[in-house]
């Protein structure tokens, strides 16, 4: 079977394309950029140029393949990157469900939403597929724009097109380059960079389980359905404390509220980050999203598809363990 994958070269994606390759997939990549080309220059795949941004390649980048993988997204919590968020995540995946659906050799679609396009429940409890989301009442950025693509993925369910929707909650794991927002806060800890936090709650899954779900949900997932490819609710003060207790490090003792944390990020977003030019460390929406706890249930991934529940300190270790090879390498 001949499968088309975006976003190969990122976190989720490249363990999504090593699990094909473990399944004796054909495996066709699309990829952006000649970086992104470069990095899967040694799989031993076809690698094929497509720009979700323009609809380039997809036409062609679709032609001949039975399934399709739609990992790729623009993910950051920059205020400026807003508008490009929507070009890609929203209007490119329904660039790319056009060319789906008019490739008659494609049987299914798996399409890598995010628990950021789940509601979340007034008292706190773990929320499951079925807590939907007003994407005017989402924050603006990328979780708005993954509650959009959803739409984009069920209209194109309506229109006949096989496809099953999974809902990853925070990965942990080895091959997180770039790294993710949430990577970046793990690798920091690790390095002993984090010398105060913002604690919330979140979802934590073994990015080897995310990347199994994706042929779970190719082979038993049902039409039109989406499932939360998730594992344990943690503050993020417990994941500190699990870091620390793998590496018998101190936890850092500061914790800031909320407003302090949300005034240093404005500072640092708006102001600091501009002069620098470097990224924020604390980016605006990434401190608004700590004042709820994101907490949700993969009951329904586990009971329909069998997602596997690697315990998190492996899934752990395995990123303290990459992200300090890292830093030695650089």
């Amino acid at each position: 079977m001949r499968a088309l994958i975006t976003g190969a070269s990122g976190f989720v994606g490249s363990h999504v394309l090593q699990n094909l390759l473990n399944v004796h997939f054909e495996v066709r990549a699309l990829v952006r950029s000649k970086a992104a080309r470069d990095q899967l220059a040694n799989w031993g795949i076809e690698v094929v140029y497509g720009d979700l941004a323009t609809g380039a390649g997809l036409e062609d980048a679709c032609n001949g393949v039975d399934v399709v993988f739609h990992v790729g997204a623009m993910y950051s919590l920059e205020r400026r990157y807003e508008t490009a968020m929507y070009e890609v995540n929203v209007f490119g995946t329904r660039r790319l469900l056009q060319a789906i659906l008019r490739t008659p050799s494609i049987q299914r679609l798996v399409y890598t939403s995010s628990t950021a396009a789940v509601g979340l429940l007034p008292d706190g409890e773990p929320s499951d597929e079925s807590v939907e989301i007003d994407p005017y009442d989402a924050l603006p950025g990328y979780k708005r724009s993954k509650v959009l693509a959803e739409w984009e993925v069920r209209a194109a369910v309506r229109q006949g097109l096989d496809a099953v929707i999974v809902n990853p909650s925070t990965p942990v794991g080895s091959g997180d380059i770039k790294p993710t927002p949430t990577g970046m806060m793990i690798r920091d800890a690790v390095l002993g960079r984090m010398p105060a936090y913002v604690d919330t709650g979140l979802n934590w899954v073994a990015v080897s389980d995310v990347a199994v779900g994706h042929l779970l949900a190719l082979e038993k997932g049902k039409c039109g359905e989406r499932y939360i490819l998730g594992n344990v609710n943690m503050t993020f003060r417990d994941l500190l404390e699990r870091i620390a207790g793998l590496r018998e490090m101190p936890v850092p003792r500061v914790r800031l509220p909320l407003s302090v944390a949300l005034g240093a990020a404005y500072l640092d977003e708006l102001i600091l980050s501009r002069i620098s030019g470097r990224a924020p460390r604390a980016p605006i929406a990434g401190v608004q999203l700590a004042r709820h706890p994101m907490f949700y249930s993969s009951a329904r991934a586990v009971t329909e598809l069998g997602l596997p529940q690697t315990p998190i300190e492996v899934a752990l270790e395995e990123a303290i363990e990459w992200f300090t090879a890292a830093a030695r390498r650089r």
